[in-house]
């Protein structure tokens, strides 16, 4: 009876264990679920928030201009104006005013900004605005919305200028002008990362990078605006390429902790994205 009643015991000592576990697992599981995704750039009392893929596309537009040298103002202007376009979206369609309209950029090719497929690239539809910026005669002393209509020729002119705000904030952070300015708030990534993939959208991003691969993590030498302008990217672009950690200037940024960018003991010198590991 004795033996009975310890087996009883031990097997509702048992179930509780796994209810708990189960309990603790379900619970995480809804706070994952419940995470709102989303990318935040706070430069000065401003506060601007992007969709994750928003905020990536973003992250591409700003580094191609960094990439070619253009003052942070350029990429305000190609900001603003791939959100009046296209909500920072690469849509394959175009609206009534322009139905062969395409890209980030709602670029036609009848018009002669390139084929339908070239303007579906992002890296080439952002090149060819700024193709056209450039060529602009003070652009980067134009108000935003006369610079954006100076490429564009947009049957609304003055519609560039309610995401300005928006433009300058994120473009500034993802120029390495504003330090610890974008934060991504995100679910933990349901896969591996792969280290060659950040240096491939790396070097498509701003050109080749001396970056070195070491385990999970990527490691670039260099400082200043350079190197606040690729971590910010690389939390942009977090979601897709399972980042988990990015470390520069004694600062950090935590996928999991949530908590946006915190002091840390990283080297001034170097920039580190981590990616997440292999399941066990």
């Amino acid at each position: 009876m004795r033996r009975f009643r310890r087996a009883i015991v031990a097997v509702l000592a048992l179930a509780l264990v796994a209810g708990a576990i189960y309990a603790i697992v379900a619970v995480l599981q809804r706070s994952e679920t419940l995470v709102t995704e989303r990318c935040v750039a706070v430069v000065g009392s401003e506060s601007h928030e992007l969709a994750t893929d928003q905020a990536a596309n973003a992250s591409l537009i700003t580094a191609i201009s960094v990439q070619r040298g253009l003052p942070p103002r350029a990429a305000s202007i190609a900001l603003a104006t791939a959100m009046q376009e296209s909500r920072m979206r690469n849509i394959n369609y175009g609206d009534d005013a322009g139905p062969d309209s395409r890209g980030l950029f709602q670029q036609r090719p009848s018009q002669g900004w390139g084929t339908e497929a070239q303007v579906m690239d992002p890296v080439y539809a952002a090149n060819a605005f700024f193709d056209g910026l450039v060529k602009v005669p003070g652009y980067e002393s134009m108000e935003i919305t006369q610079a954006a209509q100076a490429v564009q020729r947009s049957a609304f002119p003055r519609a560039y200028a309610q995401h300005e705000g928006m433009a300058r904030a994120f473009a500034s952070a993802l120029t390495g002008h504003s330090e610890a300015a974008l934060n991504c708030e995100l679910r933990m990534p349901e896969a591996a990362g792969d280290p060659a993939a950040v240096v491939d959208e790396l070097t498509t991003a701003f050109g080749t990078q001396a970056a070195t691969v070491q385990g999970r993590s990527v490691q670039l030498d260099i400082t200043g605006t350079q190197a606040w302008a690729v971590a910010h990217w690389a939390v942009a672009n977090a979601k897709t390429l399972s980042i988990t950690q990015v470390d520069v200037g004694g600062r950090a940024w935590n996928r999991e902790k949530r908590d946006g960018w915190q002091s840390s003991t990283a080297p001034a010198e170097t920039v580190t994205i981590t990616v997440s590991a292999p399941a066990t």
